[in-house]
């Protein structure tokens, strides 16, 4: 796995220094939420600070294994960054392979099936070198726990999201993983996918919370989605969301809003759709496990004023608890921002306008976590490594 350490430390630093201590024993779950805040079981005040390790691509396995050792990655996320969560993706193909028993859900065969026999073949041999607790018949599943596990050895807090249905990279509106009903987004099996890792992971001592999907968008080629609505939206995701709870009453559920994950105003101000109906955080039986994520991009930005007024109004208004203008108050992280880590972005109006977003959030710094730790993928949009 290829790290640019010295890069992403220093632009993260600016942030590591908002996280606190925390007193009470790991993982000091269940967390809940008070107003804008995330708390933990003994009452701290919890912020995330951490990176994503994405595992939903071709071959549904966390990336850079073939490099270095789940232990050591964790060690670098923990001990060299000071992260304290990892917001671990993986895609509901995984799931439906296992509820279907397919024979493709072993080390072995998820490679030749994603990279072809022969570079299938070395780059497992390279996954047992490093990990060598694993065996060709390993499965996906199995790896995902192990990661689940070595967080939970190292005292860090996982976040599972939910990134895709079939496994492919993320995202565009033609990939038909956009919305509900695309080519590859059966809502059925996504609920499904979502009740069963909630269920599964009652075992990880290390999750913290649970995503519900990630980026959302118009499936602009799609014959099958349902309407890019609110209405939709609603209709699908307060199921979902209630499947995560009743399997798994302890993670915090992370909602997501439109446009890859840009707005979130429906849910925070309030407003009813054009069928009349609303978000109403207080009528669920979750109503204190929910958190806000937001994704920004903006890597051309030329003013951090227009960049931190759209994320207010969007997403950060919910943790100002004295503006009426969104009165569904509620914690806000910042689940993917990112930029190139080697030409001096991290200098950019972008760059320290995300800064300023995240330690001047209303009420005092909100939650992030980086887009990405892996330098490379064991295959994206066909191109290996």
């Amino acid at each position: 796995m290829l790290f640019r350490a010295t890069s992403l430390l220093a632009s993260l630093h600016w942030a590591l220094s908002c996280v606190p201590e925390a007193s009470a024993a790991f993982p000091d779950t269940p967390f809940t939420t008070d107003g804008r805040d995330i708390v933990s079981a003994s009452g701290e005040k919890v912020v995330f600070a951490g990176v994503n390790w994405p595992g939903q691509g071709m071959t549904m396995l966390p990336e850079g294994l073939q490099y270095n050792s789940i232990a050591n990655i964790t060690s670098f996320i923990k001990q060299d960054l000071g992260m304290n969560v990892i917001r671990l993706t993986y895609a509901i193909e995984m799931v439906d392979d296992y509820l279907g028993d397919s024979p493709n859900q072993s080390l072995k065969a998820t490679l030749a099936n994603a990279l072809g026999e022969d570079d299938g073949a070395t780059v497992l041999e390279q996954i047992l070198d490093n990990n060598p607790q694993f065996t060709e018949e390993t499965t996906r599943l199995e790896v995902f726990d192990a990661v689940a596990e070595e967080a939970a050895r190292q005292e860090v807090w996982v976040l599972l999201d939910n990134h895709v249905s079939k496994a492919i990279w993320c995202c565009s509106h033609t990939d038909g993983n956009a919305w509900f009903g695309d080519e590859y987004f059966n809502v059925y099996n996504w609920q499904r996918g979502l009740g069963f890792m909630a269920d599964h992971t009652k075992s990880w001592k290390a999750l913290a919370a649970m995503s519900l999907r990630n980026e959302l968008r118009e499936a602009t080629d799609s014959t099958t989605a349902e309407p890019c609505t609110w209405d939709t939206w609603l209709k699908n995701v307060i199921p979902a969301a209630t499947g995560i709870h009743s399997n798994n009453s302890l993670p915090l559920i992370f909602f997501s809003g439109l446009n890859y994950d840009t707005d979130d105003s429906f849910m925070i101000d309030g407003t009813t759709t054009d069928d009349g109906a609303s978000f109403e955080p207080s009528s669920y039986p979750f109503s204190d496990k929910i958190v806000y994520e937001i994704h920004n991009y903006d890597n051309g930005a030329t003013s951090c004023d227009d960049v931190r007024g759209y994320l207010y109004d969007n997403a950060y208004g919910a943790m100002n608890l004295s503006d009426p203008a969104h009165p569904n108050k509620g914690p806000v992280v910042m689940t993917e921002f990112g930029f190139n880590q080697e030409d001096g972005s991290s200098e950019s109006v972008y760059a320290q306008c995300i800064q300023d977003v995240v330690l001047d959030a209303p009420g005092g710094p909100a939650g992030w976590m980086q887009w990405v730790i892996s330098g490379s993928y064991y295959i994206r949009e066909g191109t290996k490594d």
